[in-house]
C-alpha cells in the first residue's frame, strides 16, 4: 500500500521514510539542493511533447499510457522536484503571518508534477518493469531520498508547522484539518525535524543509502524469480498436474528458450503451489529448495543488503530518540508500541503451534500409510496435506478449481458483491489505453449513477512483474484538489493455455476479493485532504478493510453467484459447496504458523539497537524462530529474510504484524455485520460511511468504534480461523 504526503508519491514507493522530508538548519540549500536544480535546467528539446509534464486530459487524470515513453520519465522526474522546491520555498520565504492556509494546505497543494510522474514510473515498475525502467529506479532512488530530506528538515518550513501545532487549540480549526496539523507536525517530527544540523547530515546519508540498498534489494527479488525457476526436461515428472498446468510451464520453457522443457516459475512466498500435486519427490524438493535459499548466493546475494538495511534502521532510529526501528515504526499506529505486537503474537503460539502439531500428525501418518519412510519435510507438506484433505473431505483441488473461471469470479463474485453491499457497478472502459494488453479498466459508478473512480484490473502473472499481490494508485482521491482516484489491483495469477479458460485456485479467488477491499477503500475515499485520503492510515488498519471483504469470497449466497463449471456451466454442486466450506480452515495450523514465523522474524531483525553489529542472516533467523517457540522444521516461515520484500524491501517494516492485527478488526466487523443480516447496502453503506469514507481523517480506532460501537475482541478471529485454545480443527 502507498500513501502521499506532502503530495509526493515517493513515501513508500521510494522506500525512503515514512513521510518526505526536508533540508537544513538554515535557510541555505543542501549540496544535493544544488544538484537538483543544476540538474532540472532541461532544455525545451528534451521535454517537448512530454504527456507527464502536464494533467492528462483523460478522465479523472488517469494516464495516458498510449503516449507515455521510458524517455519521458526522467526530465518530468528533474522538473518535478526543482518545480517542487520552489513551491516550498515560496511557502518558507512567505512573509506573510503564517497561516494553516498558507502553510499546510500550500504543502498539500505543491509537488503536483512530482506526485504524478512518481505514481506512474514507480506502479510500473512493479507491474511492467523493463531494464530501462530499472537502471533509473536505480538512479532516482537516492536523488528522491535526498529531495525528501529537503523537505522535512528544512528548519523554517519546521518553524511554520510547529508554531501552527503549538497554538492548534487557538486556531480552532475543524476536525479534518486540525487532524492533518497533527499529522504534518508528526512525520517532520518522525523525519528528524528537531536533530542537529550535524545530526541531520548524519540522517540524509542514511536515507540515501536506505533508499540505494531497498530498491537493489527490490531489483534482486525481480531478476531472482526469473533466475531460479526450475526447468523440468521429462514431462513424467510432472505427473499430478493438470494438463493445463503442463501446457502452462512448456509454453514458458518455450518462451524462456528450453525449447521441449517445462518451465516451473517460483512465486514470492517459501510455500510453492505446486507442490500441492507434484508426485515427484526429487522435484518437490527442488523446487522448494529453489524458492526457499534464493537471494543467499552469487551476484543476487541478498544477505549483505539485509544486514546492512536492518543496520540503517536501527542506526536511524538511534538517532531520532528511539530505542530500536520497531519502536520508531509502531508511533502512530494502533499497536503503539512493539511489547503489543509481541504479546499478541506469542498469546497465540501455544495454540497455533499444538493445532500444526496436529496437522503435522494426521500428514505422518498419510505418508506412512502410503509407504513413505521417512518424517515430513518442507517439501511434503502441501502435498501429503492435500491428501488428507480429500480424505477428510472427498474433495479435490483440481475439481474445485473446475468452478472458478477468472472472468466468472470477476464479475460475478466480486463486482456482484460488491453491488449488493455498496450499490455500485463496474462499467467496461477498453476505450482508457492501459499499459499492457492483460490489463483491463473499468469506470466505478454509484448507487445513483454518480461516476466515482478509474478501476485498472491487473491479474496475471508476466515477466517484468514483481510477485505478489497490492493495490495502488495512479491517482488520489482528494476534495481540495478536485481529484477523483484513479485505482489498480494488481496479482500474480496463472494464466490459463493460449486460448483457454484461466482457472482460478479458491486462494486466489479470496484474494482477489482481498485487493478490492484496498480498492474500494481508496474508491469510496471521501476527504479534503490528499495526505489523509484513501489507504492512507496506519499498517495495522489498511489490512482491515481487504480483510474485511474475503469473507464474503465463501459466503454460501455469494458462491452460488459465480461458481459454475467453466465447460457445463452447472452451479456447484451443494455437496462439492459444503466440503468447500467444511475444508476453508484445513491446514489453518500451518498457515497461521508461518505466517506468524514470518512476523516475529520481522519483528526480531527490526528490535535490534543502535549499536548492533551485522547479523549472520541464517543464524539470527534460527535463534529468532528459536526464542518464539515457533521452530517447526516442517513449516519454515512464509518469507525468509532475503526474499521479505514486505519486511526488508518495502513498506511494513516492522509491520507484518499488520495483516493478523487488521484480521482481528475483519473479523470482528464481519461477525457483527452478520448478526446484523449479512449482505445488504444497509450493512454496505454503515461501513462505508464509518470506514472507507473517511481516510486518515480521525485516528483509525475511532472511526472502528463508530462503525462496530465498541473496540473489537479476539473471539471471532478465533472462530475464524478455526483455531481453539485446546489445537485440533
Amino acid at each position: 500500500m502507498r500513501k502521499s504526503l506532502l503530495a509526493v508519491a515517493i513515501v513508500a514507493i521510494a522506500a525512503c521514510s515514512e513521510s518526505p522530508k526536508n533540508d537544513s538548519s538554515n535557510s541555505a540549500p543542501a549540496p544535493e539542493v544544488e544538484k537538483i536544480q543544476a540538474a532540472s535546467d532541461v532544455t525545451a528539446e528534451a521535454t517537448q511533447d512530454n504527456p507527464l509534464l502536464t494533467a492528462s486530459e483523460l478522465q479523472y487524470q488517469a494516464p495516458d499510457f498510449s503516449r507515455i515513453k521510458d524517455e519521458h520519465f526522467e526530465p518530468a522526474f528533474e522538473q518535478g522536484m526543482a518545480e517542487h522546491l520552489q513551491e516550498i520555498e515560496a511557502i518558507t520565504t512567505n512573509s506573510e503571518p503564517v497561516t494553516f492556509n498558507n502553510t499546510i494546505v500550500a504543502m498539500e497543494e505543491a509537488g503536483a508534477l512530482l506526485t504524478r510522474v512518481s505514481r506512474v514510473f514507480f506502479n510500473l515498475t512493479g507491474t511492467d518493469s523493463n531494464e530501462a525502467r530499472r537502471a533509473l529506479q536505480s538512479k532516482m532512488a537516492p536523488r528522491l531520498a535526498a529531495h525528501s530530506d529537503s523537505i522535512y528538515l528544512n528548519a523554517d518550513l519546521f518553524a511554520r508547522v510547529e508554531s501552527l501545532y503549538n497554538q492548534r487549540v487557538a486556531l480552532e480549526m475543524d476536525p479534518e484539518s486540525e487532524r492533518l496539523l497533527e499529522v504534518y507536525y508528526d512525520n517532520f517530527v518522525k523525519a528528524g525535524a528537531k536533530l542537529t544540523a550535524e545530526q541531520k547530515d548524519t540522517l540524509r546519508a542514511l536515507n540515501e543509502e536506505h533508499s540505494t540498498l531497498t530498491t537493489q534489494f527490490s531489483q534482486n527479488l525481480l531478476k531472482l524469480s526469473k533466475a531460479i525457476a526450475v526447468v523440468v526436461d521429462d514431462k513424467a515428472e510432472l505427473e499430478g498436474l493438470s494438463d493445463a498446468q503442463i501446457k502452462s510451464a512448456a509454453a514458458a520453457a518455450k518462451a524462456a528458450g528450453h525449447e521441449d522443457k517445462y518451465l516451473i516459475s517460483i512465486t514470492n512466498t517459501t510455500r510453492q503451489p505446486v507442490l500441492t500435486s507434484l508426485k515427484n519427490r526429487e522435484l518437490r524438493q527442488r523446487i522448494w529448495e529453489a524458492s526457499a535459499n534464493r537471494g543467499t548466493s552469487g551476484e543476487l546475494d541478498n544477505q549483505p543488503i539485509v544486514q546492512r538495511l536492518v543496520q540503517i534502521r536501527a542506526q536511524k532510529a538511534g538517532l531520532l530518540g528511539y530505542d530500536n526501528w520497531a519502536e520508531y515504526q509502531l508511533v502512530n499506529t494502533m499497536a503503539e508500541k512493539p511489547e503489543s505486537v509481541m504479546n499478541m503474537l506469542n498469546s497465540m503460539v501455544p495454540s497455533v503451534v499444538s493445532n500444526t502439531k496436529v496437522e503435522q500428525a494426521a500428514i505422518q501418518t498419510m505418508i506412512e500409510k502410503e509407504g513413505g519412510d521417512f518424517d515430513v519435510q518442507p517439501w511434503d507438506w502441501a502435498y501429503y496435506a492435500e491428501k488428507v484433505r480429500q480424505a477428510k473431505y472427498d474433495l479435490n483441488e483440481n475439481e474445485v478449481r473446475e468452478y472458478f473461471e477468472f472472468n466468472r469470479v470477476l464479475h460475478d463474485g466480486l463486482f456482484y458483491t460488491m453491488n449488493r453491499l455498496y450499490g455500485i457497478r463496474f462499467e467496461a472502459r477498453p476505450d482508457l489505453p492501459v499499459y499492457h494488453p492483460d490489463v483491463q479498466a473499468f469506470e466505478l459508478f454509484d448507487h445513483d449513477g454518480k461516476s466515482l473512480a478509474i478501476f485498472y484490473a491487473d491479474y496475471f502473472a508476466r515477466e517484468g512483474k514483481r510477485g505478489g499481490a497490492w493495490m495502488s494508485a495512479f491517482v488520489g482521491q482528494s476534495g481540495l484538489l478536485e481529484q477523483k482516484p484513479v485505482v489498480v489491483n494488481v496479482m500474480n495469477i496463472p494464466k490459463g493455455p493460449e486460448g483457454e479458460p484461466t482457472l482460478v485456485s479458491f486462494d486466489h479467488v479470496t484474494t482477489m476479493f482481498h485487493e478490492l477491499g484496498h480498492g474500494i477503500h481508496g474508491m469510496f475515499s471521501d476527504v479534503r485532504y490528499p495526505t489523509l485520503a484513501g489507504t492512507s492510515v496506519s499498517r495495522d488498519f489498511v489490512e482491515f478493510p481487504s480483510t474485511f471483504e474475503e469473507d464474503w469470497a465463501s459466503t454460501p449466497e455469494v458462491l452460488e453467484n459465480y461458481a459454475f463449471h467453466y465447460k457445463t456451466g452447472e452451479r456447484i454442486p451443494d455437496e462439492l459447496l459444503a466440503k468447500v466450506l467444511k475444508a476453508k480452515n484445513f491446514n489453518m495450523g500451518f498457515d497461521t504458523l508461518e505466517y506468524m514465523s514470518a512476523a516475529l522474524l520481522d519483528m526480531e531483525w527490526h528490535s535490534l539497537p543502535a549499536d548492533s553489529e551485522l547479523q549472520d542472516v541464517a543464524e539470527f533467523e534460527a535463534k529468532a524462530l528459536e526464542k518464539h517457540g515457533v521452530d517447526l522444521p516442517a513449516v519454515p516461515p512464509r518469507y525468509k529474510s532475503t526474499y521479505f520484500a514486505h519486511s526488508i524491501g518495502g513498506g511494513y517494516s516492522a509491520g507484518y504484524y499488520a495483516y493478523m492485527w487488521s484480521e482481528i478488526l475483519a473479523a470482528d466487523a464481519f461477525a457483527y455485520v452478520k448478526e446484523r443480516g449479512g449482505l445488504t447496502r444497509k450493512n454496505g453503506d454503515w461501513y462505508r460511511k464509518n470506514i472507507l469514507e473517511v481516510g486518515n481523517s480521525r485516528p483509525p480506532m475511532e472511526s472502528y468504534k463508530k462503525f462496530r460501537g465498541q473496540e473489537p475482541t479476539t473471539d471471532a478471529l478465533l472462530v475464524r480461523r478455526g483455531l481453539n485454545p485446546q489445537g485440533g480443527e
